[in-house]
């Protein structure tokens, strides 16, 4: 199999696109030229869909891998053609964007992309979200123009507007990969910038005399041209295709085919094929628009390319015509029975004929082996910025043996080994490779005869001898009778895997290096201890979509699954050794430095954003509960499992899809056992802000949002103040989350409590951390080491009140994680920083003083954490601490009767409780998570669309009409509340015309006060003292307020027995 080619000879694919746009259709036709399956179950069987809610949906959910062999006819240097065989590793992937950390793990692992886009439907969200990937990734991408038979079938276009249709669509396309090559261009540019500043910074310390030279001879940066970035049919990149109909080319095709009729060069035609030129009917040469003069001609495209197609479907499906279509086979020089020519199934026909004319598989595979380079070569532009992301040079040199095997991709047995396990996936014990029954050979079959023959003899010579009867008990004790009990199907979990260095062996020790381990600390180091565990290879496999097929060794370049890391590995992992023969576990582990590299975790595009409380419908099932949770993490890269404080198990899953998805597994496959699930629980965030009309202070002193309180016998007195922060700033920290977390985690990577709480990488989520989970992770607009310094300047447009903010700050919020909520000191002339504690050891008071900041801090925590309106976490809140006096004999009288632990309690307590008064003090807001949906619908369906949309208390953000078809592109902002059912109500809605892709984008604010009651004369004259009109925010607090077990104000009928005067 693959793992015997060369790795010149190899090649490594994924498919990618929007959902339904037709990857797994197009793998079936590859499969079927592999004869994995028949050419007339193309596109019906959806082979590589392998679990039964795949198939009955039509959408793919996991990402699954299959390698092919073919053989291509090549050209050789003097004009002959010679065969050579390639072997194509391809992963298909979903497009629904539940699934999109499936594209994520698959996009790792190859070196190029098949992009398939509806021709109709065009760009959709999921199309730049894949592409984006692979562009990320460095993966060389094809663009497969799919569906085409829709534009004669379906919009019954004439072949020139189809061609000025396409021209559109690949122009789109090219606009997206425009986009992010400028994007990054800005980037290498900004980083290439601060290198330069860097390095003559440097230069100036050691030579102060020779800065001006320096300065001269600094390097300048060297652009990147975009030219082999943008896909064009005349370079090969693009093919135009119908994968249901099982054809597709290239215009690289239709140039063989015409080049010696129009007697020209192959080449020259290619490059003219496509775009606007045009034979001059008269002089029979190619020219350009500016020599049409005035003429309608056709373009080359359409005259010799799309006219023919045209002509094929119109004899056999939209016209039938028999004559028609015997003399197109004939002249194309096709074999086709007569039977089959004769036959109404025109589907079958148009298949039969275009496989042999346009053949999808050859023309795909063909691309592959031109576009997408080998391993070897592959691997030199996309090693480097795996290792190190923020490089801009586009050539980098090797810096070890290591690297250098790497970037060539090496696969010799001295050769360093090195493969990235992207995720985990379970299969059933029973489907492995070594526990399927084998087929008997003709020696096993005649010993298993002469076998039975002789326990025939035997039982006839016993029925002849006058026995006793046996005891009814004993009937069936024979062991050859007796069935052997049905051992339960256990799940397996093994290793998608991509070997990138060296060659790896079954049974060898390697060394698996989890995401969090840091290079350069040393496998030595504490930090790292948890990160680097050894495992032994137990078995290795080939994947044949939904085979296993087992081989000894596995060599550079290859896709393939690993056994044996199961328990060792969580999600991800980088496997490394010094050689093919493994590592010695009886060697020093520094030992090991050299040949150990993190190739890094997989990062998830769709955040999980829904989460649903579940128990066994048994209790006493609830070890088999935790053991599936435990299995389904571990085999979905996406989903988030976590125990809370309650004692719940809770699951976090990236939309309703999904969670079906995870749901029915954890029922079928990984607990197997009976499952409550509650109600989907939504995130809110709470957050306050200035509103036009606010009633006054609640608290009596002067300035809002000012709360005062004390510990317990007021040992300790503290005044703060709530402020709503500004909205430059509150963006601000939105955009840098990323950033700030960084921060946070570099200022405490030497605690002990850090170390430990990292140690291993498959330790549940606690329920703070999947708390605070649901946050949209965008990209940083500044890195770690220029955050304070731009954090300053954003404080300083944002007003005198927020001048030198950042040497104030005390803490983000919440729960110790980098937060929109800041802690401030606002009290004046008061030490900062390291300044407070250097203080704090030179007296009783300044020592006290300092304790009870880190309580107040404490306090800030649990507040911003639980919010006062439905115990959800704050949002742009900042809190000055105005004042703190300590009773300092008080607090020593304390401590002497060890009564500390109380006065600290009351304290922390009391603290939180102002915070969250100093919010209810403004006007309270609820921040609602957001989807942002995308719904494809035809103009006949566009008001049920947008009745649905209104229903759920959605809105219509944006809306585009696709040009030359009768479909639009509707964009809305949609609640997460709201969204449950949201889906199958539209397919209802519109009888299944319109399909939602619903993508997390964040909070938004809902702008209504939770405990608005009506107040003016006008408002009671209108609405009454109950306020005819439901207050939304309300029902929502009340609703979370319930199932956390709060109060919630309700009416309650006390008197049942009570008359009650009905109208009728």
């Amino acid at each position: 199999m693959a793992t015997v080619q060369q790795a010149v000879n190899l090649r490594n694919v994924t498919t990618i696109g929007h959902v339904d746009h037709g990857k797994t259709t197009l793998m079936d036709s590859l499969l079927a030229s592999n004869n994995i399956i028949s050419s007339r179950l193309a596109g019906k069987i959806r082979y590589m869909d392998s679990r039964e809610d795949e198939q009955q949906r039509g959408i793919t959910m996991e990402s699954s891998a299959v390698s092919l062999k073919f053989t291509v006819m090549e050209r050789t240097t003097d004009g002959g053609s010679s065969p050579r065989t390639y072997v194509v590793n391809m992963i298909d992937t979903p497009g629904h964007v539940d699934f999109s950390s499936e594209v994520s793990t698959a996009s790792r692992l190859c070196d190029g992309a098949l992009v398939l886009v509806d021709v109709v439907e065009g760009v959709c969200t999921q199309t730049i979200t894949v592409l984006h990937q692979a562009w990320q990734d460095r993966l060389k991408p094809i663009l497969v123009i799919n569906k085409f038979d829709r534009l004669i079938t379906e919009l019954k276009l004439a072949p020139v507007e189809a061609y000025h249709h396409l021209v559109q669509l690949i122009e789109q396309v090219n606009a997206v990969m425009g986009s992010f090559f400028a994007g990054e261009r800005m980037g290498d540019d900004l980083r290439w910038r601060e290198e330069r500043e860097r390095r003559l910074a440097e230069k100036r310390e050691t030579l102060a005399e020779e800065v001006d030279a320096i300065v001269n001879d600094a390097d300048e940066f060297q652009e990147k041209d975009d030219e082999d970035i943008y896909f064009a049919p005349e370079k090969g990149n693009v093919i135009f295709a119908s994968a249901m109909d099982g054809w597709g080319f290239r215009v690289g095709k239709f140039a063989h085919l015409y080049a010696v009729k129009l007697k020209m060069k192959e080449a020259n035609l290619r490059q003219v094929l496509w775009g606007d030129f045009y034979l001059d009917p008269k002089t029979k040469r190619v020219i350009s628009h500016k020599h049409l003069r005035g003429r309608t001609l056709k373009p080359l495209f359409v005259q010799f390319v799309l006219e023919n197609i045209w002509a094929v479907y119109d004899a056999v499906s939209l016209n039938p015509d028999p004559e028609k279509v015997t003399k197109i086979v004939n002249a194309l020089g096709l074999k086709i029975p007569p039977r089959d020519l004769k036959s109404k199934d025109t589907r079958h026909l148009l298949s039969l004929i275009f496989s042999q004319w346009l053949s999808l598989s050859t023309s795909v595979i063909q691309t592959i082996v031109d576009v997408v380079p080998p391993p070897s070569v592959a691997q030199g532009t996309r090693i480097p910025k795996m290792l190190y992301p923020d490089l801009y040079d586009t050539v980098v040199e090797p810096r070890n043996t290591l690297e250098e095997d790497l970037y060539s991709c090496n696969d010799s047995a001295d050769a360093g080994v090195v493969a990235l396990v992207s995720k985990m996936f379970a299969v059933p014990e029973s489907e492995l490779p070594q526990n399927k029954k084998q087929p008997a050979t003709a020696e096993e079959l005649r010993n298993r005869a002469r076998a039975a023959r002789e326990v025939r003899q035997v039982a006839d010579i016993q029925s002849n001898d006058p026995v006793e009867a046996p005891a009814s008990g004993s009937v069936g004790s024979s062991p050859a009778l007796e069935e052997p009990a049905q051992k339960e199907d256990h799940e397996r979990l093994l290793g998608f895997a991509r070997i990138y260095s060296g060659t790896i062996k079954e049974g060898t020790t390697i060394c698996c290096i989890l995401p969090k381990y840091n290079p350069i600390l040393g496998p030595t180091h504490p930090r790292n201890a948890g990160h680097f565990v050894t495992a032994t290879v137990e078995s290795l496999y080939v994947m044949m979509g939904r085979e296993l097929v087992q081989v000894p060794e596995v060599t550079a370049g290859n896709v393939f699954a690993i056994k044996g890391l199961e328990g060792k590995v969580w999600r991800n992992a980088t496997l490394c050794a010094p050689s093919s023969a493994g590592v010695d576990e009886a060697s020093e582990r520094d030992s090991l430095k050299d040949c150990l590299l993190n190739l890094g975790g997989v990062l998830r595009n769709a955040p999980p954003i829904v989460r649903v409380a579940l128990e066994p419908a048994v209790p006493a099932d609830m070890p088999k509960l935790v053991r599936g949770l435990k299995l389904l993490a571990q085999a979905d890269p996406c989903v988030e499992t976590f125990q809370q404080q309650t004692g719940e198990h809770v699951i976090l899953t990236a939309g309703e899809l999904h969670l079906e998805r995870c749901l029915k597994d954890l029922r079928e496959r990984f607990a197997k056992v009976e499952i409550h699930a509650s109600k989907p629980i939504v995130p809110f965030r709470e957050t306050a802000i200035k509103a036009p009309e606010m009633a006054p202070p609640k608290f009596g002193s002067g300035k809002r949002g000012v709360i005062h309180g004390a510990a317990v016998r007021d040992l300790a007195k503290f005044s703060l103040r709530a402020v709503p922060l500004p909205q430059e700033l509150l963006q601000f920290l939105q955009d840098n989350l990323v950033t700030l977390r960084q921060i946070e985690r570099d200022t405490d990577a030497g605690s002990k409590a850090n170390d430990e709480r990292a140690s291993a990488a498959n330790d549940d989520d606690t329920e703070e951390e999947v708390d605070l989970q649901g946050e949209l992770m965008k990209h940083p607009t500044v890195r770690p080491e220029e955050f304070w310094h731009a954090l300053a300047k954003v404080c300083e447009k944002a007003g005198s009140d927020w001048v030198n903010v950042q040497r104030k700050l005390i803490a983000f919020g919440p729960q110790k994680r980098a937060g929109t909520c800041l802690l401030l000191d606002g009290r004046p002339e008061t030490p900062r920083g390291e300044e407070r504690k250097e203080n704090a050891s030179g007296g009783d008071a300044d020592q006290l003083i300092y304790e009870f900041e880190k309580h107040i801090e404490t306090g800030f925590q649990l507040a911003t954490f639980q919010g006062p309106l439905c115990a959800e976490p704050v949002e742009g809140l900042a809190y000055f601490l105005e004042s703190l006096e300590v009773d300092v004999q008080g607090i020593e009288e304390e401590q002497s009767h060890n009564r500390m632990a109380q006065v600290t309690g009351s304290f922390i307590s009391a603290v939180r409780d102002a915070c969250r008064n100093g919010l209810l003090d403004w006007s309270p807001r609820l921040m609602l998570a957001m989807y942002e949906c995308d719904i494809q619908a035809s103009t006949d369906v566009l008001g049920k669309v947008y009745g649905v949309v209104a229903k759920r208390r959605g809105r219509i953000v944006a809306e585009e009409m696709k040009e030359g078809t009768s479909f639009f592109t509707v964009r809305a902002l949609l609640p997460v509340v709201e969204s449950f059912g949201f889906a199958d109500d539209i397919r209802k809605r519109t009888s299944g015309a319109a399909s939602p892709q619903l993508i997390f984008s964040g909070y938004e604010l809902l702008d209504e006060d939770p405990f608005w009651v009506p107040t003016t004369e006008e408002e009671l004259e209108d609405l009454g003292e109950k306020a005819d009109r439901s207050n939304v925010a309300k029902g929502y607090m009340d609703g979370v307020r319930e199932r956390k077990g709060m109060f919630v104000d309700r009416k309650i009928v006390e008197f049942a027995e009570k008359q009650r005067t009905l109208k009728r």
